[in-house]
C-alpha cells in the first residue's frame, strides 16, 4: 500500500485546507483551477489532474484544464457521456477508480499513450447538476483509497461551485449583449405615429427570450412584433435571435400576419429541438388606419382609444410556435383610429405570484392611457405594475400612438445614393401618398415616377466616389409636387435600351422639369390627384 493510503485525521484536515484555503479566492477562474489542479496533484502524489466539462449538448465531455498532460486541453479531447472512464463518472455521477489502464476502460488515447497506469475520478457536480468530471492518475500502478476520493471530491466541489457561477456569469454576459444587439437601436421615424419600448430583465434567472420589434416593409407597410421564447439565459435569447431573423425574412415574402406565423412555425419544427414561444406579429397600414395581427399563443395587446378606457383586443389566440400542427392561423384586423394607441407587451408584465392574470390584465388596461406620449405610457405602466417589486421574468413592451390627423407634412428625406436605399424610400413614399389622400392609379404612378428619378440618380449621377440622393414632396392643393435632386454629375446611359426613365416619369404624371447643372441635376414633377386632402 501507498504512503498516501495511510492518513491521519491531522493529515485529513491539512490537506482539505490546502484545497478550501479562502486565499483562492482572488484568483481568477482559470488561475483557479490551475492552482488546485496542482495542489491536487501534490496532495495525492498523481502525475497528472484534469478537468473535463460537459459541452452545451450534454452528451459529451471537452477537456478544459489539465496539469501534467496539457495536450488534452490543446488536443480538445472529446469523451462521450457513458464511454469510457471519464464518460462512466459523468454517467453515473460516482467515484470511479482503475487500478490498471487498458483499452477497455480508457477511451482517450493520450493517456494511454503517456503511460498512465491508474486513474481516479469524481463528478463535478454543483445544485444538482453534473457539470463534468475531475481525475487524477500516475504514470506507476497506483491503489487509490477512500480517502482520496473523498479528498478529490472535495476539490471537484470546489471547482463545481467556481466553474457554476463562472458559466452562470458568462451566460448572463453574453446574453446581455446578444439581447442588447437585437433589440432595435432606435424604432423608425413614421410621420404620424409614435413608438416607444422598455425592456425589463428578470432578477430571478437573468436574461432570456422576450423580445420586440418593428421594421418597414417593401409595401410601405409596418411590421410590428413581440415575442416570448420559453426558457432563460444564453441558449433562449440565441433562439430569440434566430426567431427574429426568420421572422422577418418571411413578413418580406408574406404579407397576412396568420402566414407568417405559420412560416415561422414550421420553420422552429423543422430546425429547432424542443423550443416553444408565444409571438404576436401585427401589420400597420400605410394609412395608419388599421392593423393585422396574429397571436401565436401571445396574450392579446390592449388598444386605447381618445377618452375611453383601455381594453383587450378580441382576438382569437392559437397555438404558439413550436407546437405540433393544430388548425390554421387567424388573423383579425382592427381599426386605429387619430389619438388611440397600441400596447404590446410579454407575460412577465402581468403575471405575479399572489394575483390571477385576470387582475394584472385588468390593471394593465386601467393604467394605459391613450392622451399620453408613448415614453409617458412605458413609464406610467412600470410604476403601476412593477413598482418597488422584484421581477422574477423578463419584461418587454411596446407602445405605438397614432395621433391626431394632421396637416399633410411635406416628405424630405437625403440617403446615400446606393442601390439598397431604393426599397426604403419606395416604402417611404407609399406611406406619405397614403397621409396626403392618394389612392388608387395616382399611388402607382407617383410610385413609378419616384423610383424611376431616384434610380437614375443611383445608376448615373456618381462615379466610384458616390454621393447623396434627395426626395422632396409635398401637396399643393389637389396636386402632389415631388423633386428628386442629386449633387452630381451625370455619366451616359449604358447598354441598350437605357436611358428611358424620363420617358417613364413623363407617362405617369402631369409635367416634369428637369433642371440640370455643374453642381447637380433635379427632376421635378407633378400630377393631380383624384382623393380629398386630409
Amino acid at each position: 500500500m501507498s504512503a498516501s493510503s495511510s492518513v491521519t485525521d491531522e493529515d485529513r484536515l491539512r490537506r482539505i485546507e490546502q484545497i478550501t484555503d479562502t486565499e483562492l479566492a482572488h484568483l481568477d477562474t482559470g488561475e483557479l483551477l490551475t492552482e488546485l489542479l496542482d495542489r491536487v496533484r501534490a496532495l495525492l502524489e498523481a502525475d497528472t489532474a484534469a478537468v473535463l466539462l460537459l459541452d452545451p449538448s450534454g452528451k459529451h465531455l471537452v477537456a478544459t484544464a489539465a496539469r501534467g498532460i496539457e495536450e488534452e486541453v490543446r488536443q480538445g479531447v472529446r469523451i462521450p457521456v457513458g464511454k469510457g472512464f471519464a464518460g462512466r463518472i459523468a454517467a453515473e455521477g460516482r467515484p470511479v477508480v482503475i487500478d490498471e489502464v487498458d483499452h477497455s476502460n480508457v477511451l482517450n488515447p493520450i493517456l494511454r499513450e503517456k503511460d498512465i497506469r491508474s486513474l481516479l475520478g469524481v463528478p463535478l457536480i454543483a445544485e444538482g447538476r453534473t457539470l463534468g468530471v475531475l481525475h487524477v492518475g500516475t504514470l506507476r500502478p497506483r491503489l487509490f483509497t477512500r480517502d482520496d476520493a473523498d479528498l478529490l471530491q472535495t476539490a471537484a466541489d470546489r471547482i463545481a461551485l467556481v466553474t457554476r457561477t463562472h458559466l452562470t456569469d458568462l451566460d448572463r454576459a453574453a446574453a446581455s449583449a446578444l439581447q442588447r444587439s437585437l433589440m432595435p437601436g432606435a424604432l423608425p421615424h413614421v410621420t404620424g405615429i409614435d413608438f416607444a419600448a422598455r425592456y425589463v430583465p428578470g432578477e430571478a434567472g437573468g436574461l432570456g427570450g422576450d423580445w420586440y420589434d418593428v421594421f418597414s416593409l417593401p409595401s410601405g407597410r409596418l411590421g410590428i412584433v413581440i415575442g416570448d421564447v420559453v426558457g432563460r439565459g444564453l441558449q433562449a435569447a440565441v433562439v430569440m435571435g434566430r426567431l427574429r431573423s426568420a421572422l422577418r425574412a418571411f413578413a418580406l415574402e408574406e404579407d397576412d400576419p396568420a402566414e407568417v406565423l405559420e412560416r415561422l412555425d414550421g420553420n422552429v419544427q423543422h430546425f429547432e429541438d424542443n423550443v416553444m414561444a408565444t409571438v404576436l406579429y401585427a401589420v400597420l397600414e400605410p394609412s395608419l388606419e388599421r392593423v393585422s395581427l396574429s397571436t401565436a399563443g401571445h396574450l392579446p395587446p390592449v388598444v386605447a382609444r381618445a377618452g375611453e378606457t383601455a381594453t383587450l383586443v378580441n382576438v382569437p389566440v392559437d397555438l404558439p410556435v413550436g407546437v405540433s400542427v393544430g388548425p390554421p392561423r387567424r388573423t383579425t384586423t382592427i381599426e386605429l383610429p387619430p389619438d388611440s394607441l397600441f400596447f404590446l407587451y410579454t407575460d412577465g408584465l402581468v403575471e405575479r405570484r399572489g394575483r390571477s392574470l385576470d387582475q394584472g390584465l385588468e390593471a394593465l388596461c386601467e393604467v394605459v392611457d391613450a392622451g399620453q406620449d408613448p415614453d409617458a405610457v412605458c413609464t406610467a405602466v412600470l410604476h403601476r405594475m412593477i413598482g418597488s417589486d422584484s421581477v422574477g421574468d423578463d419584461v418587454a413592451m411596446l407602445v405605438a400612438r397614432r395621433g391626431a390627423t394632421p396637416a399633410v407634412v411635406p416628405l424630405n428625406i437625403t440617403v446615400p445614393a446606393v442601390p439598397r436605399v431604393l426599397a426604403d424610400l419606395r416604402a417611404s413614399v407609399r406611406r406619405w401618398l397614403s397621409s396626403a389622400g392618394a389612392s388608387g392609379d395616382d399611388v402607382v404612378d407617383l410610385l413609378v415616377a419616384a423610383g424611376e428619378a431616384c434610380s437614375n440618380v443611383v445608376e448615373h449621377a456618381y462615379g466610384p466616389a458616390g454621393g447623396t440622393l434627395t426626395l422632396q414632396m409635398e401637396r399643393q392643393g389637389a396636386t402632389v409636387v415631388a423633386s428628386v435632386r442629386d449633387n452630381g454629375r451625370w455619366r451616359s446611359a449604358r447598354g441598350h435600351d437605357r436611358g428611358r426613365g424620363t420617358a417613364l416619369i413623363r407617362q405617369c404624371t402631369d409635367e416634369m422639369d428637369v433642371i440640370a447643372g455643374a453642381g447637380g441635376t433635379t427632376v421635378t414633377f407633378r400630377r393631380r390627384i383624384a382623393g380629398d386632402a386630409p
